[in-house]
């Protein structure tokens, strides 16, 4: 049984390590379609397959890796003593540290 938060913490982070792969497909979605149109960010000056490849990429990875986090994370939360609030935002937070450690080096 599972009672400290440092078992949430573990798992989340060694899901973190795939949800690189997701997080980056999102981020350059953002930043070469939505965020670009009002000129916050600088569209990818060769990306001109348009928006819809992009999706049929994105879509289903994502998918699969929420699948993936939310099958490991709900038997997780019932055998922790966490508050459910607390849980689900280290649930959240946790697999972003890999991302942002790449984004330091």
């Amino acid at each position: 049984m599972a009672k400290h938060w440092w078992a949430p913490f573990l798992v989340n982070l060694l899901l973190g390590v795939p949800a690189v792969v997701p997080i980056w497909l999102v981020w350059y979605l953002l930043v070469n379609w939505p965020l670009a149109e009002p000129g916050w960010t600088m569209r990818e000056p060769t990306e001109n397959d348009g928006m819809a490849l992009w999706l049929v990429i994105v879509v289903p990875v994502v998918a699969v890796f929420g699948l993936i986090w939310w099958l490991v994370n709900a038997p997780l939360r019932r055998r922790t003593a966490l508050a459910p609030r607390s849980f689900w935002l280290l649930c959240v937070l946790v697999p972003l540290l890999p991302t942002a450690a790449l984004l330091v080096v």
